[in-house]
C-alpha cells in the first residue's frame, strides 16, 4: 500500500516537521502540502488524497468552512483533524460535518500513525476523547420511533461488546487483541453494527449505544 497524504496548514515549520514524520511510514508513497484553502483544492483537484491532515485555525477560512467546501466537492475525502482545540463542540462539530478522526496537535507519531492506519482501513478512527464527546452531544442514529428516539434492535451478546469497545475509542486492532478474535471479524461485526442500528457511521453508533443505555453491561 502506497498513499498520497495532503497537509493543510499555515504554519510551514509544522507541515515540515509533519512532512517529516509522515515520510518514515512505509505506507506512504508521497506527501503534499498546502498553506490555504486556494491550494488545497487545486490539490484536490488534480488527485484527491488518500488522506488529508487538517488545521481547524486557518486564516481567511476556517477548518470547519475548508471541511464543508471540500467534503461537497469530494464526498469521499478522508480528513483527519490536526487541532489545539479539545472541547467537544468543535469535536463533534467536526466529526458530524464528516471528519474521520480529530487528534490533538501535539498528538505523538504513534498515535498519528495509528489514526492513519485506521482511517485508511476501517473508514474512521476513534479516540476515547472522540467518543465521549460524541456520547454527550446530540447526534442522531438509527431509526426514528414514533418519540423521535431510535428504535432498539435485537444486537448479540458479542456485537454489544464491541460496541461498546467502540464507545471506548478502541481500534478495530485492539478490539481483536482483547477479544481474541481476527481484525477481519472485528470489522464484520462493525459493519453488522452500521446495518442493523442504520447508523451511517461509526459516530452514530456512539450516540446510539448512549441513547439506548448500552455502555454499562449490566
Amino acid at each position: 500500500m502506497s498513499v498520497q497524504i495532503a497537509l493543510l496548514d499555515d504554519h510551514p515549520l509544522f507541515r515540515q516537521g509533519l512532512r517529516y514524520i509522515l515520510q518514515t511510514l512505509p505506507y506512504v508513497g508521497e506527501v503534499v502540502e498546502a498553506g490555504t484553502f486556494e491550494q488545497v483544492l487545486a490539490l484536490c483537484r488534480q488527485r484527491v488524497p488518500d488522506v488529508l491532515l487538517l488545521d481547524l485555525q486557518m486564516p481567511g477560512m476556517e477548518g470547519q468552512e475548508v471541511a464543508q467546501h471540500l467534503l461537497a466537492e469530494f464526498p469521499d475525502l478522508k480528513i483527519i483533524v490536526l487541532s489545539m482545540f479539545s472541547a467537544d463542540k468543535f469535536i463533534t462539530h467536526m466529526m458530524k460535518l464528516g471528519a474521520r478522526s480529530y487528534l490533538p496537535k501535539d498528538a505523538d507519531p504513534a498515535q498519528l500513525s495509528e489514526a492513519l492506519e485506521d482511517v485508511l482501513r476501517t473508514g474512521y478512527h476513534f479516540t476515547t476523547t472522540i467518543s465521549r464527546a460524541l456520547a454527550r452531544a446530540d447526534l442522531p442514529a438509527g431509526r426514528p420511533s414514533t418519540d423521535g428516539r431510535p428504535a432498539p434492535v435485537a444486537l448479540t451478546p458479542r456485537e454489544l461488546e464491541i460496541l461498546r469497545l467502540i464507545c471506548e475509542g478502541q481500534t478495530a486492532a485492539q478490539i481483536a487483541g482483547r477479544l481474541f478474535i481476527s481484525r477481519r471479524t472485528v470489522e464484520g461485526h462493525r459493519q453488522n453494527l452500521l446495518e442493523k442500528t442504520a447508523a451511517p457511521n461509526a459516530a452514530a453508533l456512539v450516540r446510539y449505544a448512549t441513547q439506548h443505555g448500552l455502555l454499562n453491561p449490566s
